[in-house]
């Protein structure tokens, strides 16, 4: 999918749990140039000039967002460091790093290139696969080394979903296979659409604290898990260990796998579906419609609101003036909402008490779904969770909690452009980092970024840059690129991304060129051939 960020995952499948299968490995032979930061001019142009790709109403709904203040942090000439997100399969299936060698000779390449540090997921299925409380964090423990060994920091997800079925997922890593045994007795663990298609990614936020795995709650195995993490590499979090990314969802993000692509069920830029249909959830908004006085609404959920496909004005409830915006509507989206949030600040509660005195940030991501967001209802977020329409903004609440947990919020999409998207899908990714950006600036907590998509193009690289600044709410305290891979290796994406580095470090002050031929909104001038020729070979054997 080339316009969306990471989507959801696969559907249970029996012969997919015992798949594993590892990608491409980096090539034998990394070259990349030795670039005289001198040399090279890239420029950028802050997202906030970009006005001719706004729709008619975004000035409108800027304003009901408080997007328009003119009251901002000023951290713009405050350096921004680069983290590069390793592969998915960097642990192997046997509990070892995969291809440490190659590996190696890519993080010396990275600290060639300025690069600050890497970030890895550490899975869940495969650390404690073994079964409960059984943890090996052998490949990890490798990495963390060679990581201080060549002079870099880490940034340590807590992946507590499945790797498979998502954009840009080389490789399948179930959930433990003890707790995919779990969910073959009881599938109501698992997110559950109004069809009753079963989601096994992530565990239903539903049974949060029910000791439903082998007698424990999912999030006493959540507590226990990253609880043994800090035992096992205490000597280094602080230090080398800088950030722990406390998964939460999907692809590791604070929302529902409302748009899983696996299977052909989703396609962009489809609204997608509410997952509130397994047995936990229905209680809980049985019991919530009954502490309203009002039991038909928690019957299920809204029985208007379409189908993955659609469009919002396909629908009866995401329509202009729909569902969404009764009585009825505004309870079951709050009721949703709240219950997500209820979760991370349960997950992430219990990561504080764990790193609290550390030295290590916490960290939290969001999704950046900004397809229909132009639209009224922004249908696409209202059933990933995030309570955001016109007349209400919804990651407030979410910088909220985040800040009372002294966690970073990371937000995906940093590199999407407005121009870049397709009219009739009503996307505005600039809006909505926009909104982001100022709702951490009102709540004052750290923002961070992501790229959602892998692109080597300047123009990514461009748009990352003007929305690493302060010009618009919130600057960035730090960038992640998504991922190392060979083509990141490339002659021509490797200048770029050590331009790129180089401009991060000074702020992101750069500007781009009023005129870009290329529609890039990009160029690399080399001021000498010379230095084009002059080139580093790193060997992986």
């Amino acid at each position: 999918m080339a316009l969306t960020p990471c989507s959801s995952t696969s559907f249970i499948n029996k012969k997919e749990r015992k798949n594993y299968r590892t990608h491409d490995d980096i090539s034998s032979i990394i070259c990349f140039a030795k670039i005289n930061p001198s040399s090279c001019n890239l420029k950028a142009k802050s997202s906030t000039q970009d006005v001719q790709f706004l729709t008619p109403n975004m000035e409108e709904r800027e304003k009901l967002h408080g997007l328009t203040s003119s009251t901002h942090s000023n951290n713009s000439s405050t350096k921004v460091p680069v983290f590069v997100m390793l592969p998915l399969d960097t642990t192997a299936i046997g509990g070892n790093l995969n291809k440490p060698r190659a590996m190696n000779a890519s993080l010396m390449a990275l600290k060639s290139a300025g690069v600050e540090g890497v970030m890895v997921d550490c899975w869940w299925g495969l650390v404690e696969k073994d079964g409960p409380l059984k943890y090996n964090w052998e490949g990890y423990n490798e990495l963390v080394k060679m990581v201080q060994a060549n002079g870099l920091k880490l940034q340590v997800v807590m992946s507590f979903h499945q790797c498979g079925g998502n954009v840009g997922d080389s490789c399948s890593i179930p959930l433990p296979p003890w707790v995919l045994e779990e969910i073959s007795k009881n599938p109501d663990l698992v997110y559950t659409d109004k069809s009753g298609r079963r989601n096994p990614e992530y565990i239903s936020l539903g049974c949060d604290l029910l000791p439903v795995l082998r007698g424990r709650t999912p999030i006493q195995v959540y507590t226990d898990y990253m609880r043994s993490f800090r035992e096992r590499f205490k000597n280094y979090l602080g230090d080398v260990i800088v950030e722990i990314q406390v998964g939460m969802g999907p692809c590791g993000e604070l929302r529902y796998p409302s748009y899983p692509e696996s299977n052909g069920t989703w396609r962009f830029p489809g609204i997608g579906e509410f997952q509130c249909y397994d047995k936990y959830m229905k209680a809980s908004l049985a019991a919530s419609a009954r502490a309203m006085g009002n039991e038909s609404w928690g019957r299920g959920g809204p029985h208007d609101s379409g189908q993955y496909n659609q469009f919002p004005e396909d629908t009866v409830f995401f329509k202009r003036d729909g569902t969404w915006s009764n009585e009825y509507g505004q309870f079951f989206l709050e009721w949703y909402s709240r219950m997500l949030l209820e979760h991370g600040d349960r997950i992430l509660g219990s990561a504080e008490g764990i790193f609290k005195g550390t030295g290590a940030k916490l960290s939290g991501k969001v999704a950046g779904i900004h397809w229909h967001y132009n639209t009224r209802s922004h249908a696409a977020e209202l059933t990933a969770g995030y309570y955001n329409t016109r007349n209400r903004d919804g990651y407030l609440p979410i910088a909220r909690m985040f800040a009372k947990r002294g966690v970073v919020f990371n937000f995906t999409c940093m590199e999407m452009r407005d121009g870049e998207q397709p009219q009739h899908a009503n996307c505005s990714p600039e809006g909505l980092v926009r909104q982001v950006k100022n709702a951490t600036r009102i709540v004052g907590v750290e923002l961070a970024g992501e790229n959602a998509l892998e692109r080597y193009d300047g123009g990514g690289y461009a748009q990352v840059l003007s929305t690493s600044r302060a010009d618009s709410g919130n600057g960035l305290s730090a960038f992640t690129y998504l991922r190392l891979n060979k083509r990141l290796f490339e002659p021509e994406n490797w200048r770029n991304l050590v331009e790129f580095v180089k401009n991060m470090s000074e702020g992101g002050n750069t500007r781009l060129p009023e005129c870009d031929s290329s529609r890039t909104d990009l160029y690399v001038r080399f001021i000498k051939k010379s230095h084009e020729k002059k080139t580093a070979e790193a060997v992986v054997v």
